[in-house]
């Protein structure tokens, strides 16, 4: 009987498996060079704050550290992979708590939130590329993350299934809502113009703008506060609402398990 090549009969019949093209999977080179792979990644994370995403190219760093192209390729085999590396390095800036007080979660949640958000201001270029790198969360950094940020959850008293569907939802928050401050940021940035600039110029019209659905008073008292203070309150107003949601389901669930328990007790 003939098996196509292409059918999993045949991958279990000992057909090779293509590797995972990631910085993950394969030995890290060991060279006696001044040329390190921490030096490449530091490198590229200064030049992406100070540039943006469309500045890194490998040319671009090489440049900067005055190396060749072919140089950089012998601690990093693409451009992907140096994603993979730099975001994996933001990661290790993040505060995640360690707690064992299971009614200390939420204060525990909120720290990490807040630490991802920050990370993502600092480096204004990274809620963009993390849906574009491919194995991201095999980084050391991003496990130990992920890692501390469910124990707080399991500690709480979800189980793991939830524990990472929270974690994940959270994120996802997060992630978006500092992606949408980061272009805003930067594209003020680009334009030479400060948030306050900014106000003082379109601020009048936005508020007549939207008048007729009856959102220029709101409009109008914004105007009166610090952009950063706002963008802050905004970015907590949502958080509390993922947390009150979690923190009601966690009630439950532990409602449900006394309940359950109770007549084995009285048994």
């Amino acid at each position: 009987m003939n098996i196509d090549a292409d059918t999993p009969d045949a991958a279990d019949a000992g057909s090779p498996i293509p590797p995972l093209d990631s910085v993950w999977t394969r030995p890290q080179r060991r060279q006696k060079e001044q040329l390190t792979r921490e030096r490449i990644v530091n490198e590229a994370i200064a030049l992406l704050d100070e540039e943006g995403l469309e500045a890194l190219s490998m040319r671009s760093l090489g440049q900067r550290l005055g190396a060749g192209a072919t140089s950089l390729y012998r601690h990093v085999a693409s451009k992907d992979e140096l994603i993979e590396l730099v975001v994996d390095e933001i990661y290790g800036e993040m505060e995640v708590p360690t707690i064992t007080d299971p009614s200390q979660w939420r204060t525990a949640m909120i720290v990490t939130a807040h630490s991802l958000r920050q990370a993502g201001l600092r480096h204004m270029w990274m809620s963009h590329v993390l849906g574009q790198i491919r194995l991201n969360y095999l980084g050391p950094n991003v496990i130990d993350v992920t890692g501390r940020g469910l124990a707080i959850l399991t500690t709480a008293g979800f189980d793991i299934q939830e524990a990472a569907r929270a974690m994940s939802s959270v994120s996802s928050y997060v992630i978006g809502i500092t992606s949408a401050e980061a272009g805003w940021l930067s594209a003020l940035r680009r334009r030479g113009l400060s948030e306050q600039d900014w106000l003082r110029l379109i601020g009048p019209t936005m508020a007549e703008s939207v008048e007729a659905v009856g959102l220029a008073d709101v409009y109008l008292e914004q105007l009166k506060r610090d952009p950063e203070d706002a963008r802050l309150e905004n970015f907590t107003y949502g958080l509390d609402l993922m947390l009150d949601s979690l923190a009601a389901r966690l009630a439950t669930k532990l409602l449900d398990t006394e309940q359950l328990d109770a007549p084995k007790q009285k048994a």
